[in-house]
């Protein structure tokens, strides 16, 4: 309720309670676990946001989109780790999976960014695209480097490694799209049989989380296939099978259901951070936030040069604000507290990804309301 007269998000907000409560010793530490993050908050932050993604809009903007969330985060990665192993001297293991961890942003803290901050249609899908769909290549590229470094993944030589990892990303972005495509036309052909929005919701919940866990049972990727879900019923169940009383219902649970997810993640994030222990990685981590911000300049402002030769042009003022609101939040944490307690380097990493994802929520997401007004870029002076 404060945030609604101070210019702040209440989702910044909430990181900074949090932060401040984790000073209070007299309360209980909480300790938030990955699957906490993957499997019950992502699916409802990735299907709401998906949900109300025009088809209309991700089409003419799909360029722009593939390139950031494939391509960006491929050369991300690279770049990340590149700077990493040899300006800090980090091995190549923990450089990379590194890279993978913040290669993409995460869209519980742009979306809930840009939609209190207001922007130009066209920008927000952009970002938005963009944050849905790089946090499946991330996590994919992610699974498999963690793999080669835990030593599960096996290739007697260097060309069948890359072979094998070239595979694994295939198989798990575009099984990922099969089964989010095919749950949310299955679901949307049912819905066409009845008109009730507590069944429908109770349809949709299950069209999420249902197919997050099918994916993750075949090794594809869990995150496309939400998205993907939300984007079919969206745009194709929506119209066909859902009244227009019962789409107000469902737009309502969500969007309720989102807030309280995205309140939640902030906190949490706010409440977990381990100030004290991430003095001893102080240099590691100023690495890492250098790394993180001259990757993502990198890739903004060396791929629209390209990208406005043969698709409508992203104005150099919309390509700072999609470099400066590349946050990074709740995802980069479930990845690295996923890993081993037993891996090398681990603490190391872990206090990296704090300190980054602190960074860009507190430095990056304060900032970016101002930078949006500096450039005339906000709700009052952008009508389309």
């Amino acid at each position: 309720m404060i945030t609604k007269w101070v210019p702040v998000p209440y989702t910044l907000a909430l990181v900074i309670v949090g932060l401040i409560t984790s000073q209070l010793h007299f309360l209980p530490s909480v300790r938030i676990s990955p699957d906490l993050i993957l499997l019950i908050f992502l699916p409802a932050l990735l299907f709401e946001a998906s949900w109300n993604l025009d088809l209309r809009s991700l089409r003419r903007n799909l360029a722009p989109i593939l390139w950031l969330s494939v391509i960006g985060v491929v050369l991300s990665l690279a770049i990340i780790a590149t700077i990493l192993h040899f300006a800090a001297g980090l091995t190549w293991s923990t450089s990379l999976l590194f890279g993978a961890i913040v290669s993409a942003t995460d869209p519980v803290s742009v979306l809930a960014l840009f939609r209190k901050l207001g922007a130009p249609k066209r920008l927000s899908v952009i970002i938005e695209g963009e944050s849905l769909f790089n946090d499946g290549t991330a996590a994919v590229l992610f699974r498999i480097l963690a793999g080669i470094v835990i030593g599960s993944t096996t290739a007697s030589s260097t060309g069948s490694l890359a072979k094998s990892s070239l595979a694994q990303f295939l198989w798990a972005c575009l099984g990922g799209v099969v089964v989010g495509v095919t749950v949310g036309f299955a679901a949307s052909k049912i819905t066409s049989f009845f008109d009730d929005h507590l069944l429908e919701i109770t349809l949709t919940t299950i069209s999420a989380y249902g197919s997050f866990m099918l994916a993750d049972a075949i090794h594809v990727s869990p995150v496309i296939a939400v998205v993907m879900v939300g984007i079919v019923i969206g745009n194709y169940g929506r119209s066909r099978g859902l009244s227009e009383q019962t789409q107000i219902a469902v737009d309502s649970f969500w969007e309720y259901a989102a807030f309280v997810v995205n309140s939640l993640v902030f906190l949490l994030i706010g409440m977990e951070v381990p100030l004290a222990p991430l003095t001893p990685y102080a240099s590691a981590i100023i690495w890492s936030i250098l790394a993180m911000t001259v990757a993502r300049a990198i890739v903004i402002y060396g791929l629209f040069p390209v990208l406005n030769q043969f698709s409508t042009p992203v104005s150099g003022k919309w390509q700072h604000v999609i470099f400066w609101g590349g946050l990074r939040g709740s995802l980069s944490i479930a990845l690295v507290l996923s890993l081993p307690l037993t891996l090398v380097g681990r603490a190391e990493l872990v206090a990296m990804t704090f300190g980054a994802v602190t960074f860009s929520l507190l430095v990056q997401g304060l900032t970016v309301s101002p930078l949006l007004r500096l450039l005339g870029i906000h709700r009052e002076t952008v009508k389309h």
